[in-house]
């Protein structure tokens, strides 16, 4: 009895590790609203390469990728969670204006090229190599380089 109930724990872990992530390509207009609204407000110039849908155990998550190296990770609801530009910069508006004002006055000659926000903190990393972590209240809580 034993030894069939591990065999049904394992085949049930395996059945579960197999359907924990699947990407599928979609379509932007099979994207969440609040995503395609994001595309077109900041991205409008940009030629969307490829957008996937990836999908896990217990949620969904959206990658637009476009042809100049741009990307933007979204959550369920269309809202951004990353926006990485390696080749150029995060189009002004994306980041809050407190993290764009701290950007702007202490490092004048450096864009941010990539922004990451989770429920937390957010990311940031600029064209001068600096990586900075600011808490929800927009403080510096740790600088890298």
């Amino acid at each position: 009895m034993k030894k069939m109930l591990l065999v049904l724990v394992a085949l049930f872990t395996l059945s579960v590790s197999v359907q924990a992530v699947e990407d599928r390509p979609i379509t932007v207009d099979q994207l969440p609203q609040k995503a395609q609204q994001f595309i077109k407000k900041y991205f409008a110039d940009k030629q969307v390469a490829l957008a996937k849908m990836e999908t896990d155990f217990l949620s969904k998550s959206y990658d637009v990728i476009f042809t100049n190296g741009d990307k933007v990770e979204f959550d369920n609801k269309g809202e951004w969670k990353n926006v990485d530009c390696e080749h150029t910069s995060v189009p002004q508006g994306i980041a809050p204006s407190a993290i764009q004002s701290y950007v702007s006055k202490n490092y004048p000659n450096a864009k941010i090229k990539q922004i990451e926000k989770d429920r937390k903190d957010y990311d940031v990393e600029l064209t001068n190599g600096w990586d900075i972590k600011f808490d929800k209240r927009f403080r510096v809580i740790e600088l890298d380089h």
